[in-house]
């Protein structure tokens, strides 16, 4: 029997890909996260009401997620409802890290695969000429306006701070918030230009390789509605494999009357699956649920992709073009809001952005939509420390799916007489196409 280790770039984390080979024919392909970091047992005994600046060190790209997930945690065992201004800027923030993450994901980790370039520098310095020069440094200023705004939502760009158990530590600088208001008018054009050309480059990779990936039915998960989607998090919805109808609606707290979570001998990540079918999260998940974004420009894109790939979609490059109707959608949207906010005057420090709460004992779920898909924090707190801590990680519900696409990738370049050369290239196009934060995976 043969093995073929590949290491993997441009991704969160540390991982590779085995794929096993006996005589031509592919026995297995896994997908390997080589680290672990044990923060579930790194918080246990520390005080609680630390947790929502000790678990954004989990990722620095996921640490806004965790941050605002670890609040919505504490509050739920405080029984605590923060006043709606402070949900607001807790919106604004999850949406800065959207933002930024479909931007890195995007233009930084997989427009390089598009164009047949080693990274987004070598595609600056011999890219082929349908990708203008400035390509590079549009895709860097859009990412750099995500940042901005998670500094200005968050109080910091890396591991936020400003989102506290019953609201936020204050409301909005006018300033700063007229400031973001102007870069998010020059992003919008530059984000939208920049779409375009990646979704045709998609779609010239689509021909040149004949294939656009696994694209067999599978279940999605997500916890953001149909319409207007709020990545603050509400309930969990499972739409089935039949494509048909939102199946399942369930709150973080019933999660494992659900979903099975299994343990890989060969990984560091667990492994979840509903009603033993391949599951996925993410981008993809949350465009198939869509009906309607309510943003002038992500509706266009949206009625364009599910036009063309259907609804649900299953390919997994779509998940990419997925990224960019989000990506559009988190400009549009935080514009509103910003807008809102400063029109109804709820921008300053003078702003009602707490309300006060007395810590108790207790068992509590938190539950937000990253850009990687649903994250839920669980802790149960005794004596006011952890007692128990568990963070359920959006992309070990893809795993299963990330490994279903690895060996349809594998049978296509693999024969009795050769592998073709092709299988490297389209190992880290699978992987990169679900986006997976091995960084926070491990726990």
């Amino acid at each position: 029997m043969a093995t073929l280790t590949f290491p993997l770039s441009r991704m969160e984390g540390h991982a590779q890909v085995v794929v096993e080979i006996s005589r031509g024919t592919v026995v297995s392909a896994h997908f390997q996260a080589t680290e672990y970091r044990g923060f579930e047992l790194l918080v246990l005994g520390g005080p609680a009401e630390q947790m929502p600046v000790i678990v954004p060190r989990i990722c620095g790209v996921c640490s806004t997620a965790h941050h605002v997930a670890a609040v919505k945690t504490l509050e739920a065992i405080y029984g605590v409802t923060p006043p709606p201004v402070a949900l607001k800027i807790r919106e604004l923030l999850m949406l800065g890290q959207l933002l930024q993450n479909q931007a890195t994901s995007l233009f930084i980790f997989t427009m390089p695969d598009r164009v047949g370039a080693e990274s987004l520098y070598d595609l600056a310095e011999r890219g082929p000429e349908e990708v203008a020069a400035d390509t590079v440094a549009h895709a860097l200023q859009v990412r750099q306006v995500g940042t901005h705004l998670i500094t200005l939502a968050g109080g910091q760009f890396i591991h936020p701070v400003k989102a506290v158990v019953g609201g936020v530590t204050s409301g909005l600088d006018s300033e700063g918030a007229l400031k973001m208001l102007d870069e998010l008018a020059w992003a919008l054009p530059i984000a939208s230009e920049l779409f375009d050309a990646y979704w045709e480059a998609s779609l010239a990779m689509g021909e040149r390789l004949g294939t656009w990936g696994d694209d067999a039915p599978a279940c999605y998960i997500t916890s953001v509605g149909g319409e207007r989607p709020n990545y603050y998090g509400d309930v969990l919805r499972v739409l089935g494999c039949d494509g048909e109808e939102v199946c399942t609606i369930f709150p973080a707290d019933d999660y494992q009357q659900y979903l099975i979570e299994e343990e890989a001998e060969y990984s560091y990540a667990r492994k979840t699956s509903y009603q033993n079918q391949v599951m996925r999260a993410n981008s993809l998940a949350r465009i198939n649920l869509a009906q309607h974004m309510d943003t002038p420009r992500a509706d266009g894109y949206l009625t364009r992709f599910h036009e063309a790939f259907g609804q649900p979609a299953h390919a997994i490059m779509l998940f990419d073009l997925a990224r960019g109707i989000e990506l559009v959608y988190a400009i549009e949207r935080a514009r509103e809001i910003l807008v809102e906010l400063l029109d109804t005057g709820q921008v300053d420090d003078r702003a009602d952005v707490k309300v006060p709460y007395t810590p108790r004992d207790g068992e509590g779920y938190g539950l937000v939509e990253a850009p990687r898909g649903p994250l839920i924090h669980h802790y149960r707190v005794e004596m006011g420390k952890i007692a128990q801590a568990e963070f359920i990680i959006p992309t070990v519900h893809n795993l299963a799916a990330i490994e279903r696409a690895l060996r349809v990738a594998a049978e296509r370049y693999v024969t009795a007489e050769s592998v073709a050369l092709e299988l490297e290239l389209a190992v880290g196009r699978v992987v990169r196409s679900f986006d997976p934060c091995i960084a926070c995976a491990t726990h």
